[in-house]
């Protein structure tokens, strides 16, 4: 029963549209019974759109919306010369949108396939009668789409089958961000070839195998988490596993979407990843690019699923070399400079153990405020210095022994090291 103290009223007829739109993108129209069914999850789903477009309305009231504007559906079917004002405000505008929820439906559910009758389903139902679960099918893949548009929103990831092939760092850190979020440990599923590695995913409650068949034929999802020069040899093996359901996310340095495509099924879905060591901590850097068969909906489910990991942004392929260099190796970088800054203190008297506790610190609180503030790096640089204070001497040195012009070097020499590796 609704809350009688949640605010139903006072939609505004740009509002109703906006969440028609939303109703009819999720095609509710093409896989459930609009006079009858109308899944939670969905409106769940509706309630994220309609929030980041600045609409705050709570689930129950997208519920309780729905059922008006079905009343006046069926007020018009039933009195069609009534006056529009008489049925819900607005109802003009939107009365094609309606009818066109309402009155297409589904083949399947018009001929009464399913053992279950239509008017035998409860009203508001939690999805017990929408497509996903019959046994039949909708045509031209119509359950498939909307079980994924469920899936994109972050409550619905633990509905999602993860799978990862590789137990290294890299595999490791990004399933412990998605466990962090709503992915359920009995929906993931890890192999490899040696159980060295495996450990550590059994103590978060995920299930290991040797069977990489395995992982690929329980997974929706499945991340390539080898070594390079292992991909081939590992997406030959799967290839004959892996059918239109599946989306193939690579994190192999330096392979290329091409590389991965030529390996897999015709239009197979691929996705190229390139995170870095942070994920273990829910603080990386996760840049991916899709490839030629993946719509911009996959993305949107990977970095729903990522979103725990740290930073999640999508780019053009050739941006992953770039971003390799970056952040990948990056992460060496900034270890190599935060352990000269240890070293530094050391020579000038304090105890190992403090000088590289502090110089960790200074590194994260460095990086959280350049993250935070917004600021370019150089204006955040200017606000340390003093005139004649210790900072600008600091720097004065670090630009006589070529700081700059050595890290610029370091990401050119590691993106181009990266280059090479997808030509090979």
């Amino acid at each position: 029963m609704d809350d009688p103290g949640i605010k139903k009223q006072n939609w505004d007829v740009k509002e109703t549209e906006l969440f028609l739109e939303i109703l009819k993108d999720l095609d509710m129209k093409k896989c459930l019974d609009g006079r009858k069914v109308r899944n939670n999850k969905l409106f769940k789903v509706a309630h994220r759109r309609m929030t980041a477009a600045g609409y705050h309305r709570t689930v129950d009231q997208l519920k309780f919306r729905w059922k008006l504007l079905k009343s006046a559906y069926y007020k018009c079917k039933r009195e069609p010369n009534i006056p529009a004002t008489t049925k819900i405000q607005g109802w003009w505008r939107y009365e094609k949108t309606m009818i066109a929820i309402m009155e297409s439906r589904h083949p399947l559910l018009g001929a009464g396939v399913n053992s279950v009758r239509n008017d035998e389903v409860p009203e508001d139902s939690d999805g017990e009668a929408s497509m996903l679960h019959w046994p039949q099918p909708c045509p031209d893949n119509t359950a498939q789409n909307l079980g994924l548009i469920i899936k994109m929103d972050p409550e619905m990831d633990s509905q999602l089958k993860i799978g990862f092939i590789g137990a290294g760092n890299m595999a490791f850190g990004i399933a412990k961000g998605i466990l962090s979020g709503n992915a359920l440990p009995a929906n993931i599923k890890v192999s490899a070839p040696s159980s060295r590695n495996l450990g550590r995913f059994q103590e978060l409650g995920v299930a290991v195998t040797h069977s990489n068949e395995e992982v690929v034929s329980g997974s929706d999802l499945v991340f390539v988490a080898v070594k390079p020069h292992l991909v081939a040899p590992v997406l030959t093996e799967i290839s004959e596993h892996v059918t239109e359901r599946h989306i193939i996310v690579s994190v192999a340095a330096g392979v290329t979407l091409a590389t991965v495509e030529e390996l897999l099924p015709e239009n197979s879905v691929a996705i190229r990843l390139m995170p870095n060591l942070p994920c273990l901590v829910q603080e990386g850097a996760l840049l991916f690019a899709r490839g030629s068969h993946a719509k911009q909906e996959d993305g949107a489910l990977l970095r729903s699923l990522l979103h725990r990991c740290g930073l999640v942004e999508e780019g053009p392929e050739a941006w992953i070399d770039i971003h390799t260099g970056l952040s990948g190796s990056g992460v060496a970088f900034v270890y190599l400079f935060a352990e000269a800054l240890a070293e530094g203190a050391v020579k000038m008297g304090m105890p190992s153990a403090l000088a590289h506790s502090i110089a960790s610190q200074t590194v994260l609180g460095a990086g959280k405020l350049l993250r935070e503030s917004g600021k370019h790096p150089a204006q955040l640089r200017s606000e340390v210095c003093t005139p004649g204070g210790t900072t600008i001497y600091g720097l004065h040195t670090l630009e006589q022994g070529g700081l700059r012009a050595a890290t610029m070097s370091a990401v050119e020499s590691a993106t181009e090291r990266a280059r090479e590796l997808g030509r090979k």
